[in-house]
């Protein structure tokens, strides 16, 4: 008898990370939307990935492209993008003159709340597509293997923590 080692397509299951990433466009082109709208549509889609991780103390590229999970030369582009549009602005790090720091300005600050309640609501409507009980069932598990992770390896801990040091929500 022999095996043939070639899955057949119809039956092959689609990969997390696809559906991950597929998710996580489907998310970003939401928030996009809805920051567009409120007037901050000069946000690049790549660069609204800056807004989360940004502490008010402020925070170096380095960290800020650790946190974010790019590449440092990637967030430097971003920051620049942000910087020229007024929404970041950079200041000399206390801690090392050598440095600088990352903070939001005002009109940075203003982008997270909106952010925040465009998230709330494609999460709902996801909830609504899914149903509420299989949409907390999907984020607890995704929670529970995120914790585990960074339980296993303290490198992907740093990358999965918030900019107020805890676990991120």
């Amino acid at each position: 008898m022999t095996v043939d080692a070639t899955p057949d397509p119809s039956r092959r299951r689609s990969r997390l990370s696809l559906l991950l990433r597929l998710l996580h466009r489907e998310y970003a082109v939401g928030i996009e939307t809805a920051l567009a709208e409120a007037g901050y549509g000069d946000i690049r889609s790549g660069d609204a990935k800056v807004f989360p991780f940004v502490p008010p103390e402020g925070i170096q590229i380095r960290d800020l492209a650790i946190r974010a999970g790019v590449r440092k030369q990637t967030m430097a582009q971003s920051v620049h993008q942000l910087e020229q549009a007024g929404y970041l602005e950079r200041r000399p790090n206390p801690r090392d003159g050598r440095s600088r720091l990352i903070v939001l300005t005002e009109r940075g600050a203003a982008v997270r709340p909106l952010a925040a309640g465009a998230g709330d609501l494609i999460e709902k409507r996801w909830a609504e597509l899914t149903s509420p009980e299989e949409f907390e069932t999907l984020h607890t598990l995704l929670r529970r293997l995120l914790d585990r992770i960074g339980e296993a390896d303290p490198d992907a801990a740093d990358r999965l923590t918030s900019i107020d040091g805890d676990r991120l929500d």
